[in-house]
């Protein structure tokens, strides 16, 4: 089985282009956090970044809602792909293919703490858009509100 969740924030605002064919891919990094114990038992923080990316619709919607600093919630699956830079090096890269992105906290949260608070948050803590099609994005998404 080949399903990861990702909660943390974004590392950048959501990056958005379309292919060749007019499908909307939106690229994200996200940071997550844990504790782990250094060899002398001190307790320190990891930050571990993750690149994500989103298809169609749902790329449409995180692209125009989410923005640096928002914390998400994402469902999705590990792909590899490979690759040939500029110079001509193949080289691979691991994303993860979301399936859904949940938006956590209120639209004005990003960075400071605030989620559900006021009218930003008229549905709860958590919007999300669910992405019902294979690789490639192809399916409809449903709007974050």
């Amino acid at each position: 089985m080949n399903r990861v969740t990702l909660c943390g924030h974004l590392g950048a605002d959501p990056e958005l282009r379309q292919t060749s064919k007019g499908t909307s891919v939106c690229n994200m990094r996200i940071a997550t956090n844990s504790r782990v114990k250094d060899p002398d038992g001190e307790w320190t923080d990891h930050t571990e970044w993750h690149n994500v990316v989103a298809w169609s619709g749902q790329a449409d919607s995180c692209a125009q809602y989410l923005t640096k600093g928002r914390q998400v919630l994402i469902e999705g699956r590990l792909q590899t792909r490979p690759w040939t830079d500029r110079d001509g090096n193949e080289r691979q890269k691991t994303e993860v293919v979301a399936d859904r992105v949940h938006f956590v906290g209120g639209r004005g949260d990003a960075g400071r703490g605030d989620a559900g608070r006021g009218d930003d948050n008229r549905q709860g803590n958590r919007q999300q858009v669910r992405h019902r099609g294979g690789y490639g994005g192809h399916g409809d998404a449903e709007p974050p509100f």
